[in-house]
Order: C-alpha cells, then sequence, then structure tokens
C-alpha cells in the first residue's frame, strides 16, 4: 500500500526511520537533479543530496507543517549548493559538467523533427543554455533552474528560496534578460 507524503512526513518527524527512508527515495532524484543542474558534476551533486538529506534529519523537529516538507527539502539542498558555488568560485575547484556520463541528468529539447541537422541544432543549443546558465550568479541560477527546468512555481520558489515572490519574479527577469543577451551575442558571433 503506497503511503502519501503527509503521513510519512509525520511518522518521520515523531521518529520512524523507515518513513524517512522512504521520503528519502521518494525525493533523492529530485534533488539530485536541481543540485546537478546547479553544480554540473556528479559528485558535487551526490554530495549535495546527502548532506540535504543528513540535514533535514538533523532538522526535523523545525519542520512544523507537514505540507512544506519538499519546500523544506529543497531550500536546504539549494542553500548548499549555493555554499558550494561561491566556495569554489574562490578558486578552489572548477565546475565542468560531466558529459557522455550514462545517466547524467539532461534538459532535453523538444525535438518534434527527426533531421539530423536539427538534433545536431538542438544539442548545441542545448549546450550553449547549460554553458549560459553556469555564468548567472547563484540566486539567479537556482531560481531559473527551480522554476524553468525543474517546473517549480514562484510560489514554490519564493518558500524554498525564503524570499517574495517578487523576488523570485525579479530574479527571472533578470536571468532570462541575461541569457537571452549571452545566447543572442553567441548567435552573432557564430
Amino acid at each position: 500500500m503506497e503511503t502519501n507524503v503527509k503521513d510519512l512526513v509525520q511518522s518521520f518527524i515523531d521518529g520512524d526511520q523507515e518513513a524517512f527512508a522512504q521520503l528519502i527515495g521518494r525525493f533523492k532524484k529530485r534533488v539530485y537533479s536541481v543540485a546537478f543542474q546547479m553544480l554540473g558534476n556528479h559528485l558535487d551533486a551526490d554530495d549535495v543530496t546527502q548532506e540535504a538529506f543528513v540535514r533535514i534529519y538533523n532538522r526535523r523537529d523545525q519542520l512544523k507543517n507537514v505540507d512544506y516538507f519538499a519546500s523544506f527539502l529543497m531550500r536546504i539542498a539549494t542553500n548548499y549548493a549555493i555554499d558550494l558555488i561561491r566556495w569554489k568560485q574562490k578558486g578552489f575547484v572548477s565546475i565542468d559538467a560531466d558529459k557522455d556520463i550514462p545517466g547524467s541528468p539532461k534538459i532535453e529539447l523538444i525535438d518534434k523533427a527527426d533531421r539530423p541537422d536539427q538534433i545536431i541544432e538542438n544539442k548545441e543549443l542545448l549546450d550553449r543554455i547549460k554553458q549560459a546558465i553556469k555564468k548567472l550568479p547563484p540566486k539567479q541560477r537556482v531560481t531559473v533552474i527551480l522554476h524553468d527546468l525543474e517546473g517549480f512555481s514562484k510560489k514554490e520558489v519564493a518558500g524554498i528560496l525564503q524570499c517574495p515572490q517578487a523576488t523570485v519574479r525579479s530574479n527571472l527577469h533578470i536571468a532570462r534578460t541575461k541569457l537571452r543577451k549571452w545566447l543572442q551575442t553567441d548567435d552573432k558571433g557564430r
């Protein structure tokens, strides 16, 4: 029998280890996907995923409303990923995507045509978009990833990032403007 998330969260808060294991099973792919898109490599995404679940386990007493478990978990994961990005920007390690590794999360463009030239063009566009997203400041990057790639609503993104919806809208607008400019500049240089 499939237990719903609210019941699992309540059981987890009450100390049920099996409920926590089931929550990990249900949410780890989504946390990993966001972390990978933010950081661009598997090791860091694994680290963020693991650390997010360790931190939520240690902070389960702070979870007052079971309805906000997913937002609370994603906020923990994205904050930790932003911390890693900032640490790496200080020059310790570069962020390079692991390309062509089976099982890598991928952003897929809708391709209704089977023509090889269009497939190659879509792959090139996808690579350019990924590179442009990596150039964004951490808050704008996470906002774009959560809203545009992961499909969270503006309200959910605001909850995850603990900011007003107006900030989410602003970050999205600024990020999309920068992405558009970078991608258009790229097109002119070709």
